[in-house]
């Protein structure tokens, strides 16, 4: 089945790449001539048509159109540099070959990132690959996700996307996002796709968080295509917003280059497209998201199908293959185990401008941290397992560690319980290597509800054989802290997420390394709590032994070890 979705994705992922002859005048000054690439997908074999991310096709774009161009509807190939040239590049039956000549050649000094790099200058194929020239026939906007990503994404909490944060510059969000939601459409002039058949897409409506995607994309784009072309990735759905679920948020780990690449939904044993890469990279106030944002193939297609019953019928010739390629099928997408019991667990904790997120452990109770309490003796609770379900109750912190302590916890009652609630069930043994999910209100606050991410219980750290934290290689987030850490399969809560991890001498947030509190340490102060209502349990989390002050500290008793030679 392995092998069945890996050709799946890699006969339709294709490299676009993009120049131009000659330097002309353009939007932003003299029009680079490139050549600049990133990743693709090939919808049809007969004729070929490729959906890129329009981003590649920016630097060519003529400045008589720079003025209203936000406000078209289209941009034909009229509106870009006359002398655009298109290659498309795909694997051929079989592309595990390298070609030396291929790596080599002069990528250029005027390339500061790998993002939409250069192709090289030899002219060689590596391996079987194929390459096609193409022509532009139409790049347009999804206003749909332009809409979702306008209200989920502000620009006051200084998101960035494809870049190093390094190289930003205080309005460059305006820059970075002005093509975000821009696609385009080629048609390749010379087809020879001999056993390549039809992609079959399904809408992101179908999708669910923690669903699980592959994602098929080219790192840096034409650079080493016989290393990098058709990269795959496996995550889940993190997050979705806007109409149809337009917006997604994956935690599948992509690379710079693979924008405009494919995601794909299992039903069944086969892949089907449901999205398509827009950014890889993202960054919220100088901390690293590692999650990657993905436009819905169904909006974008069913865009370009009203685009084509308009003025634009002379065009129709050449798309009518694309009908097929819109037909939804009713297979349920692939589950992996998150449930909605996990989701309505979790719960966003909000005091005064401080917020993070808390689980419910009954009807009434919930644990959350104590640097999200913050000091405060009433805080405000939001149970919003999704945007359609939202529930507001009031609280009490009866409980909170002092700052010495290294668990990092507090105890919240509701003034009133909710009914409806299903209590998680509590894990009462804990195995390093097991699929894991951190839900938390991270990344988006309330706008969206809880984000999911996926990864594996990397280390249970014990003292005297009991478990006294957790590292798991989930995504965690400002936000998330306070939230739940479940074993993905059994749904039973591990832990309650306390910190993800920084070098604060570099100033670098490493999400995908984090630490929970195990809910096997608090069970019995929860216990004793809800049968006598004493405090005495969680009283005794203040009075730790040292060997546990220690490891939440990460430090070690000093050593003495050899000097460094680096």
């Amino acid at each position: 089945m392995a092998v069945t979705l890996r050709l799946t994705a890699e006969r339709a992922g294709c490299v676009v790449c993009v120049s131009s002859s000659r330097v002309t005048s353009g939007a932003l000054g003299p029009l680079s001539q490139g050549p600049w690439s990133g990743s693709g997908i090939l919808l049809t074999p007969d004729p070929g048509i490729v959906l890129c991310h329009g981003a590649i096709f920016s630097p060519f774009l003529l400045a008589s159109e720079y003025q209203d161009w936000p406000q078209r509807n289209v941009l034909l190939a009229d509106s870009f540099s006359p002398d655009i040239q298109i290659q498309v590049l795909r694997p051929g039956e079989r592309c595990c070959k390298t070609s030396k000549n291929w790596l080599g050649g002069d990528m250029g000094d005027n390339i500061s990132v790998l993002r939409f790099n250069p192709l090289s200058n030899r002219h060689e194929t590596p391996g079987d690959m194929k390459r096609h020239k193409a022509e532009l026939m139409m790049m347009v906007p999804c206003l749909q996700f332009q809409d979702a990503f306008s209200r989920v994404f502000s620009a006051s909490e200084q998101w960035h996307f494809g870049r190093d944060v390094a190289e930003q510059e205080s309005n460059v969000l305006v820059d970075d996002v002005r093509f975000l939601h821009w696609f385009a459409l080629l048609r390749i002039l010379d087809c020879d796709f001999h056993g390549v058949g039809w992609v079959s897409c399904v809408p992101a409506k179908m999708l669910r968080k923690g669903d699980p995607v592959f994602t098929c994309g080219s790192p840096f784009g034409s650079f080493c295509p016989d290393i990098f072309m058709n990269t795959l990735s496996k995550g889940i759905v993190s997050n979705m917003a806007g109409e149809s679920n337009t917006l997604i948020l994956t935690d599948a780990r992509c690379l710079p280059g693979t924008e405009g690449g494919g995601v794909y939904a299992i039903l069944g044993s086969s892949l089907h497209l449901v999205g398509i890469i827009v950014a890889p990279l993202c960054w919220k106030s100088n901390e690293w998201v590692g999650l990657t944002l993905v436009c819905a193939i169904s909006n974008i297609l069913d865009y370009i199908g009203s685009i084509l019953s308009g003025p634009h019928q002379s065009l129709k010739t050449w798309l009518n293959p694309m009908q097929l390629v819109t037909k939804a099928h009713s297979n349920v997408v692939a589950r992996d185990g998150l449930n909605e019991q996990m989701l309505s667990a979790v719960v966003l904790v909000e005091h005064g401008l401080t917020w993070g997120s808390g689980v419910m452990v009954n009807s009434k109770l919930v644990l959350t941290c104590r640097h999200v309490a913050n000091g405060a003796s009433h805080v405000c609770v939001r149970v919003q397992p999704s945007l359609e379900k939202a529930t507001v109750a009031n609280g009490k912190v009866v409980f909170a560690t002092k700052d010495s302590s290294p668990y990092d916890i507090a105890l919240l009652e509701l003034e009133q319980g909710l009914s409806t609630f299903a209590e998680p069930g509590l894990a009462s043994e804990i195995y390093t290597g097991e699929d894991v999910s951190i839900v938390g209100f991270g990344v988006f606050g309330e706008t969206c509800g809880p984000s999911v991410t996926s990864g594996i219980l990397s280390a249970v750290i014990t003292v005297e054989d009991e478990p006294v934290m957790l590292q798991a290689t989930c995504a965690v987030h400002g936000g998330s802290s306070g939230g739940a850490l479940f074993a993905t399969h059994s749904g039973k809560l591990l832990g309650i997420v306390a910190s993800n991890t920084r070098d604060n001498s570099m100033g670098v947030t490493y999400p995908h390394l984090n630490f929970s509190i195990p809910i096997t340490v608090l069970q019995p102060a929860l216990m004793e709590y809800i049968q006598s209502r004493s405090l005495s349990g969680f009283q005794e989390l203040d009075r730790v032994a040292d060997q546990i002050q220690v490891v939440w500290r990460l430090q070690r008793e000093p050593v003495e070890v050899p000097l460094s030679k680096l």
